[in-house]
């Protein structure tokens, strides 16, 4: 499981359980993740996001979301995340000798 390996759980607040619980009732326990095309997903569910990822737990900087579309969120943040922290070994561009002073 993810949380298993994440230290994010400890960064919750104490209330976590409550205020999920007052998001889901909120949301009407459905998933409110909006596609590409338009369509909410309107799945049952499961988790509470936090859409700007940090430390504000506010209601309106939380949503109910699906297992499904929670995971997929999650993944993208955090490939976007790694890829700020890539250190790139691209080498400068050479050039050409005629080119140089």
């Amino acid at each position: 499981m993810v949380w298993s390996t994440s230290n994010r759980r400890a960064a919750l607040p104490r209330d976590w359980p409550r205020i999920r619980r007052r998001i889901l009732r909120r949301d009407k326990g459905v998933c409110t993740a909006v596609f590409s095309d338009g369509r909410q997903c309107g799945r049952p569910a499961t988790d509470v996001d936090h859409i700007v990822p940090g430390s504000d737990h506010r209601d309106a900087n939380l949503r109910a979301l699906c297992g499904w579309c929670h995971a997929h969120k999650s993944a993208s943040e955090g490939g976007a995340a790694a890829g700020l922290r890539a250190v790139s070994s691209a080498r400068p561009t050479p050039t050409h000798p005629a080119l140089e002073d």
